[in-house]
């Protein structure tokens, strides 16, 4: 299991520190499918993925949902809303048994006055993913869904990760119907295998070749 030394803002930080971090944190156990925090709830915290992975979903006035990024271990929930403390705008749900720490708003602001670092190592991470959010946006306006679904598939080949058909479209921004057409067309070229929820990548080069590249080198757990 990760451990907080392993998280990448705290990758400066002395032993006697991290101890000091783990005594203001506490870890929570989830069973696939539970929800860590609803969308609309005030934001407390920053949560810390220990283990498994974790969904962060949009949903619209119409119920539609996007999902906007999915999180492992190592990686970070909560923490576009710990500075303006507002309320969450996207619910966070487990895709398979995780384990995730929670440190107070409060208890982590006097932990960053005193480390100094730690703030501009988050500032750091928040731009990585800002910049690849707005890759994301472009990409709606110039990508065919064939595309978008060539490179969610190659990420979540390297991550492991296991997606029904509506959550790809979710996530690729693309219909179900969409989702579920090109995925059969790939997999009756011989591109791709599918068994229940898992995708097995048999050309990568393919992939490779129809989709737009995506600059953002992001860590394998972090996908968007």
């Amino acid at each position: 299991m990760t451990e907080l030394k392993d998280f990448r803002i705290f990758a400066d930080l002395k032993e006697k520190e991290l101890q000091k971090l783990q005594e203001n944190s506490r870890k929570i156990k989830y069973g696939r499918g539970e929800i860590i925090f609803p969308e609309g709830a005030p934001a407390f915290g920053l949560y810390l993925v220990f283990d498994g992975m974790v969904k962060l979903v949009k949903r619209s006035m119409r119920a539609k949902s996007q999902i906007l990024k999915i999180v492992g271990p190592g990686e970070l929930l909560g923490e576009t809303t710990l500075f303006d403390k507002g309320s969450y705008n996207a619910y966070a749900k487990t895709l398979s048994p995780a384990v995730i720490g929670f440190i107070e708003r409060g208890d982590f602001f006097y932990f960053l006055e005193r480390h100094p670092k730690t703030i501009f190592r988050m500032y750091s991470r928040l731009s990585e993913e800002l910049k690849a959010f707005q890759n994301k946006l472009a990409e709606r306006s110039y990508s065919s869904s064939k595309e978008r679904l060539a490179r969610l598939i190659l990420h979540l080949g390297k991550s492991g990760v296991e997606l029904s058909r509506a959550e790809l479209a979710e996530m690729a921004g693309v219909s179900s119907k969409t989702a579920i057409r090109t995925l059969s067309e790939l997999e009756s070229r011989g591109i791709i295998a599918i068994e229940s929820r898992k995708i097995k990548i048999l050309r990568e080069e393919y992939l490779q070749k129809i989709m737009e590249p995506f600059s953002m080198d992001l860590n394998p757990n972090l996908i968007i």
